[in-house]
């Protein structure tokens, strides 16, 4: 997932750019994407301690994309 997540925080960055027509250097891409994976890693962390699996980064990738999922599906008032 969080590979996957690298790709897709690639995608987001390009569509930004385009979107505020603007030339980012590889340096400053780089940068931002080392960033959001470094937030990847620090969440996915974070929720395996917080559910009891301690070091799990499947259970807490899976269990963070869970919760965000379940938080917008709430704010949208799906359910």
């Amino acid at each position: 997932k969080a590979a996957n997540a690298g790709g897709v925080a690639t995608s987001a960055l390009e569509m930004q750019q385009n979107a505020s027509r603007d030339s980012w250097s590889f340096e400053h891409t780089e940068r931002r994407l080392a960033d959001i994976m470094h937030s990847i890693h620090d969440r996915c962390l974070e929720t395996a301690d917080a559910y009891g699996s301690p070091g799990n980064y499947v259970a807490g990738a899976n269990i963070a994309g869970f919760i965000q999922v379940a938080d917008a599906m709430l704010a949208l008032g799906v359910i």
